[in-house]
């Protein structure tokens, strides 16, 4: 039995880079482009009709930029994952797109394989975040949050395999727990540690601990 599809919006304000992204992703049959938006704002709309596993987001264009649209579509949609395609982001919109909860960058002139790596991790409820961004997320992440010590074991247990890009089923596995127990867990520990998601839950774990850190947590 082939797998289920993974439905994919295309957000970009250049048609060109649109098309090619679809074109990319044509060679990959589990992967299907649903659709097109040429802005945040058209992109939002999208999301509640189409209802994408996996939203493609620009960061910089016109009407809504990338940050707010992946904000906004994230607060109706919280199941939707976003992955953000940018030609250059500077660090403070890095950490914004965290922060609204993108779970995973990569450059516009990645390789399909690159990108389609990269949309099966998140289809899998992993990250994909470059190796390179970590030092420079986890920098700017710091502020005050509540010490391990606040957290129980069970809950240490499951910030450290967020960390290490595990989704809820393989967390649920190892620990020998429900995967709505899985999500309970990681629901306290955010509220705890101050923090918006689990991509900066993933990050504040790496800081702490960098030897979490696995080699497939960049596509």
């Amino acid at each position: 039995m082939m797998p289920p599809n993974i439905q994919v919006l295309i957000v970009d304000d250049h048609f060109i880079v649109r098309k090619g992204i679809e074109a990319m992703l044509t060679g990959f049959e589990d992967i299907v482009v649903i659709g097109e938006a040429n802005n945040g704002l058209d992109a939002l709309q999208l999301s509640q009709s189409l209802e994408p596993d996996i939203i493609l987001m620009d960061l910089l264009m016109p009407k809504m930029d990338g940050v707010e649209a992946t904000r906004r579509i994230l607060e109706s949609k919280p199941t939707c994952r976003i992955l953000i395609l940018s030609g250059y982001a500077t660090e403070r919109e890095t950490l914004e797109a965290v922060r609204a909860g993108a779970s995973g960058f990569l450059s516009k002139d990645c390789t399909a394989e690159a990108l389609a790596e990269a949309i099966h991790k998140l289809h899998r409820g992993e990250l994909s975040l470059p190796a390179d961004m970590l030092p420079r997320l986890m920098r700017h992440l710091e502020k005050p949050v509540a010490t391990s010590q606040d957290l129980t074991p069970r809950e240490q247990d499951v910030l450290n395999l967020l960390a290490q890009g595990l989704d809820d089923r393989e967390m649920a596995r190892q620990l020998g727990v429900s995967k709505v127990t899985v999500r309970s867990h990681i629901s306290n520990l955010l509220a705890k540690l101050q923090l918006k998601n689990r991509v900066e839950a993933a990050l504040y774990a790496l800081r702490r601990n960098p030897a979490l850190q696995q080699d497939d947590i960049e596509p």
